[in-house]
């Protein structure tokens, strides 16, 4: 592996100690919780009888040195760039070719990500792929800097690491939810080494009047402000009071497994049933690899600095070529008109189906698109 300005890079074997898996284990065998108020419905919160199912089998049947496992089949590393240590997986399909970043989002996690690999080995056209597939920092096994509620302009640590760590000088970029953004951004800020973006998910501030917006983005204005007055309740307290939530979710299994349980049912392609999507196995890896790196409090960053710190430097018009997929149940659909205003956008696709989770929901469909857009950019 190539290292650059004197990065140290070293190998990485997830492994959690036993001593937190027993912390874990008794913590959920001392349960305490409120009484069904829900009156057995999804609408005021986490459905009281799936979460208790779901504590059933992770304190009974979830075994974390299986994920364990399966997650070290993938070749796992860390690089210390600009006091932030980065866990990252690399995985080579084909001759790899194409260099590409997958960039994930809230509340997922590389894992999530990883479910692309083998897709992508399947359908990876022109001599495949090397795959990269960072931690956010502060998420899962990416350490944050010393000052932990200081976000960093992620952006430019991918940078660093695709080009001065790994040696790429010229990469693609994939993300989706906050990954969305930070590739957009790799598009925008560095078009001398990025050769293309896809992403699930546009971030762009749309018109600068309102009244420059056709009725298409009209129309996506007024289904974002209800779903911010239905369903924006967890951002909200992400941003503004974010401490105050990390210390009941760091402490609890149960709250913290409820909090992320919800949004995997609410925001896929489930129909209300999440386990059609995911598997419990899958649920509870993404959850417990929250919990035993204690970063669900500096997950809660890039809300808080949204809020608090917004980035000073205005949009522009990202010039590299863009892809777009759109999957049905995302959290958000915009117009192409919308995203035309910032993105130049070569490949758009209206997904069949999926949510805001494709990799996991429908990594066929995901990999295939990704693998049409950059091979088409080889070529």
């Amino acid at each position: 592996m190539t290292k650059g300005n004197l990065i140290k890079v070293q190998e990485f074997h997830p492994h959690i100690e036993d001593d937190v898996l027993q912390d874990l284990k008794e913590r959920l065998a001392k349960t305490h919780l409120p009484p069904d108020i829900g009156h057995g419905a999804w609408a005021r919160g986490t459905q009281h009888h799936y979460l208790t199912d779901l504590l059933d089998y992770w304190r009974g049947e979830f075994d974390w040195r299986e994920q364990e496992r399966n997650l070290n089949r993938w070749k796992h590393y860390t690089a210390d760039i600009r006091g932030h240590q980065i866990h990252f997986v690399r995985a080579t399909i084909g001759n790899g070719a194409i260099p590409l970043i997958l960039t994930h989002g809230w509340p997922s996690s590389f894992y999530e990500l990883t479910h692309l690999i083998e897709p992508l080995s399947e359908v990876g056209a022109g001599g495949g792929y090397d795959l990269v597939i960072p931690s956010l920092p502060g998420y899962g096994f990416s350490v944050p800097a010393p000052k932990p509620w200081q976000m960093p302009t992620i952006h430019e640590l991918w940078k660093t690491l695709m080009v001065d760590v790994l040696g790429h000088t010229r990469f693609g970029a994939h993300g989706g939810d906050l990954g969305a953004g930070i590739t957009a951004k790799l598009g925008m800020f560095y078009p001398e080494h990025v050769t293309g973006i896809h992403v699930t998910g546009v971030y762009a501030p749309g018109a600068e009047s309102a009244d420059d917006l056709t009725e298409a983005e009209r129309a996506y204005v007024e289904r974002e402000n209800r779903w911010e007055q239905t369903d924006g309740a967890y951002a909200h307290i992400q941003a503004t009071r974010p401490l105050t939530l990390a210390y009941s979710l760091t402490d609890s299994p149960v709250g913290l497994a409820a909090w992320i349980v919800e949004k995997f049912r609410d925001w896929s392609d489930c129909g209300g049933n999440v386990e059609s999507r995911f598997t419990k196995d899958q649920l509870l890896t993404t959850i417990t690899l929250y919990w035993v790196t204690r970063s669900i409090a500096t997950s809660f960053l890039p809300y808080f600095e949204a809020t608090n710190n917004p980035d000073p430097i205005a949009w522009k018009l990202i010039e590299v070529p863009c892809a777009i997929a759109l999957f049905p149940a995302d959290i958000s659909a915009p117009p192409r008109e919308w995203a035309e205003r910032y993105y130049n956008v070569q490949r758009w696709t209206e997904m069949p189906s999926g949510g805001h989770f494709p990799a996991m929901e429908e990594p066929q469909l995901l990999a295939g698109d990704i693998d049409d857009f950059f091979s088409s950019q080889k070529a």
